[in-house]
């Protein structure tokens, strides 16, 4: 798809430069920029996301895996005794 954009004059030329010097285009780095922001975006809005249903977790009383887990081996002791035994 073609798309007109108007960019500042010394812009445009120092990316015209960069792109020359890497062998590249215009279009490839106006490309590689655009998915690379669209990208930063996304992991942003997932750590978002991912704070959030943290935050929920633990206002639910959701508790730490190595938590969980050294409460279930104690229970699992407590029911069947040390591993080996039985």
């Amino acid at each position: 798809m073609k798309v007109t954009i108007d960019l500042d004059p010394e812009l445009y030329r120092a990316v015209k430069v960069e792109a020359a010097r890497g062998d590249r285009s215009v279009r490839e780095i106006v490309e590689e920029s655009l998915a690379a922001w669209l990208e930063r975006l996304e992991d942003s809005e997932d750590a978002a996301a991912a704070a959030e249903a943290l935050a929920e977790y633990g206002r639910d009383g959701g508790v730490a895996a190595d938590e969980f887990f050294r409460a279930h081996a104690a229970e699992t002791r407590a029911v069947y005794g040390p591993p080996g035994e039985g």
